[in-house]
């Protein structure tokens, strides 16, 4: 498997991983070829982060003041899954800065194989200005308890 820019030591980073969500994988995520289409893993990212967020305190439905937006996503494609198959999508948070967070995925097969892994950056703004605004303390906190 060849290196992936933000994974330092695989082994660690699969280590700290502990969310997840199941996913099956449909026929309309296959392409022509029979495997999964490469546009699909950017569709389970993001409700594997959607539920990351809700579950520790992040997306709720209050959007008065502030919000998570993706600034950045990429995906890495490291072993082919087709239709049918079960992923577990896990999902972390990294690095934690002033207004934004890194969201780390992994997906990994019913063998325990690692098919997929991905990063993105996302940006906590004010609803409506647009411009980013600080985490709060709380915020910071609940990233880095999971």
């Amino acid at each position: 498997m060849s290196k992936v820019s933000y994974i330092e030591n695989m082994e660690d980073w699969r280590s700290a991983f502990s969310f997840y969500i199941p996913i099956k994988i449909r026929f309309s995520e296959t392409d022509m070829f029979g495997h999964v289409n490469n546009v699909s893993p950017f569709i389970y990212f993001e409700e594997a982060r959607i539920e990351f967020l809700k579950f520790i305190g992040l997306f709720n439905n209050d959007y008065s003041g502030g919000m998570p937006i993706v600034a950045d996503l990429q995906c890495d494609y490291l072993k082919q899954l087709y239709f049918n198959e079960d992923l577990k999508l896990y999902v972390k948070a990294g690095h934690i800065g002033t207004t934004s967070f890194d969201v780390h995925y992994m997906g990994v097969d019913g063998e325990n194989e690692l098919c997929l892994t991905g990063r993105g950056r996302m940006v906590y703004i004010d609803r409506k200005t647009g411009e980013p605004v600080s985490l709060s303390d709380s915020m910071k906190s609940s990233l880095k308890a999971e």
